[in-house]
């Protein structure tokens, strides 16, 4: 059979020009960035403006007690190249605490869940090596946002509306702060964060002590901003406020072990890229202690099938790719984390065969890590979700067994006109995450809640190491140059929902735009990285467009099939430039209406 062809109908244009492309989950961001880009700044300037601006418009999803993961290229230097903004566990955060708390798993909300923040520092290292702009001008537009006001998503009035009686009866400065009238704001009105915009106003006035008009001046500029972010106001407030037991997911009240010390000992970093090769092309990930090598793996099993396996469309496609993807995420979840991990070997022909002979033609409904010399890896707890409910303010599950969208992250993407490229998905820190810090407008993240609390695994808790996020943007490379730069939203999906537009256009020959409406998919059949950590044997989630005879199919195979409407699944953005003409393009997912791409 024949890939499926692209569809004759797209929701926008793949946009294309030859002067800058910018591409997010929020319009406003959007904007920001093309922005600064219209007034001389690179692809970093925008990208770090841009990203500023989304703490603000899209609280629910992020803020700057969150992390992040980057990944780029300049103009001078083609190698793809990680930005490492995920902070550490604290100090204090040992097993033996969390589990004399009465904890069998780290909450999903609340201060005992929070790493050290890391995306703010990511984002000030960014711009001192590779921007062009003083601090004072890429956060104009974040400050004058949060002082003058946004208007509210839908979906953030509605994260709050459903946080109102945790808010009101438990977490009284979230409900000062995101209820100020004593009830929840509505869809479209106005919100402001005076206190963030004193904070970003307090980094600026940092920044000023240093006199230097050049560019050693410039850096050390960035470089005091960076010391009051860790040492000043922000370390000691989101230490010492949430070090008051306060409620938790699971019900309990506990108290915080992040310290100003936690803050300081942070620095945001540089990684080479993790790579493969599919079709011609070089997909460059972030390391294992992000998921990004899933990803790989997933391509390396996909790599020699026939097309009608590669097409997400087709029955025998979905099936295998999800398949695939079931085996790769069990080896995430056994051998995946701030460790030693033998990646070469993941990552070899000869596991790739392995892993694809299990590949049957009924679904797995078993969890199937391989084992790497010998060794077998962690076999995580697998709960169902039959027996546990949500509680308000956990997450990030971007789809629910029934469907329904619920907050998780952003992502911004950024290309110039001088051959600079960035992707990169910023988390955690999201207003349902722990209580509101009434003198900084935001509150902590909770990215611990990825690690176990069974020791010696690669992704235990354990202060000073970081926990394996879900966060992974990707570089695709051709002929050794930057192609494009791509990511999504979306928890455990993230990946998943990147790999269907990989396949459309690496395979199926679909433009961006083409490849992002085209009908998605993910499989749940993982334990998931967010509390509670359940999962779904067998479970896959399926836009209804994909059609009733592959659905259908599936079914028979064996897949435990969620229809969750027509468009739902994914947020993915990209940017990119075609090589044969020049031409730079970008296109956003317009799934919630919310995400666009601009340029010119």
């Amino acid at each position: 059979m024949t890939y499926t062809p692209p569809p004759s109908f797209t929701t926008r244009p793949t946009l294309s020009g030859t002067f800058g492309m910018a591409a997010s989950t929020h319009w406003i961001a959007t904007a920001t960035a093309q922005s600064v880009l219209e007034r001389g700044g690179n692809a970093f300037d925008a990208a770090v403006a841009g990203a500023f601006v989304l703490h603000v418009v899209e609280p629910h999803l992020n803020g700057p007690g969150g992390d992040l993961v980057g990944i780029f290229a300049t103009a001078d230097d083609p190698a793809p190249t990680v930005l490492m903004g995920q902070g550490p566990a604290p100090a204090g955060a040992t097993i033996e605490h969390y589990r004399s708390e009465g904890l069998d798993l780290v909450p999903g909300a609340g201060g005992l869940a929070a790493a050290v923040p890391g995306a703010v520092d990511a984002w000030l290292l960014l711009l001192r090596d590779h921007g062009t702009w003083e601090l004072a001008d890429v956060l104009s537009y974040a400050i004058g946002y949060a002082r003058d006001g946004v208007p509210l998503l839908p979906q953030a009035a509605a994260a709050i509306a459903q946080l109102a009686e945790l808010f009101t009866k438990h977490w009284p400065t979230s409900a000062e702060l995101w209820m100020p009238n004593g009830e929840p704001p509505a869809p479209g009105s106005v919100v402001r964060n005076p206190a963030y915009a004193d904070v970003l106003d307090g980094l600026c006035h940092a920044s000023c002590t240093v006199r230097d008009d050049g560019p050693v001046g410039r850096a050390a500029r960035i470089d005091a901003a960076r010391r009051e972010w860790k040492t000043g106001v922000v370390a000691h407030e989101a230490s010492a406020f949430p070090s008051t037991p306060h409620r938790h997911s699971e019900g309990g009240e506990h108290a915080a072990v992040i310290t100003p010390d936690d803050f300081a000992a942070f620095d945001a970093s540089y990684e080479p890229a993790v790579t493969a090769e599919f079709r011609g092309a070089k997909i460059a990930k972030a390391g294992p202690w992000s998921q990004g090598p899933a990803l790989l793996q997933t391509l390396r099993m996909l790599e020699p099938l026939d097309e009608d396996r590669l097409d997400p469309s087709q029955e025998v496609g979905a099936h295998t790719i999800l398949e695939a993807q079931k085996l790769a995420y069990a080896d995430r979840d056994a051998w995946y984390g701030d460790a030693d991990v033998d990646l070469e070997a993941l990552l070899s022909e000869d596991y790739a065969a392995e892993r694809r002979a299990l590949i049957g033609d009924e679904a797995s409904a078993e969890h199937r890590p391989g084992a790497l010399g010998g060794r077998d890896g962690f076999r995580p707890p697998l709960r169902t979700k039959d027996a546990f409910a949500a509680a308000a303010g956990t997450g990030e599950p971007t789809v629910s067994t029934s469907g329904r969208t619920r907050g998780d992250t952003c992502h911004i993407d950024v290309i110039d006109r001088w051959g600079n490229i960035v992707s990169a998905t910023p988390s955690g820190g999201w207003l349902q995450s722990s209580p509101a810090i009434p003198a900084l407008g935001f509150c902590l993240g909770t990215r611990l809640q990825m690690t176990w609390l069974e020791p010696g695994h690669p992704s235990s808790l354990a202060p000073g190491k970081r926990p394996r996020t879900t966060l992974t943007p990707t570089l695709v490379l051709r002929d050794g140059a930057p192609w494009f730069a791509i990511g999504s939203p979306g928890g455990d999906q993230q990946d998943q929902w990147q790999l269907l537009v990989l396949l459309r256009m690496l395979v199926g020959g679909y433009r961006a735009q083409e490849a992002i409406d085209a009908p998605a998919l993910h499989t749940t059949a993982m334990p998931e990285s967010f509390w509670p950590r359940t999962w779904t044997p067998a479970g896959a989630v399926i836009e209804d467009r994909l059609g009733d005879a592959v659905i259908e199919g599936l079914e028979r195979r064996g897949h435990a099939v969620t229809r969750v409407g027509d468009w739902t699944l994914g947020r993915v953005s990209a940017v990119g430039t075609d090589a044969s003409t020049g031409l730079l393009w970008a296109a956003a997912n317009p799934r919630g209406m919310q995400g666009y791409a601009a340029g010119r």
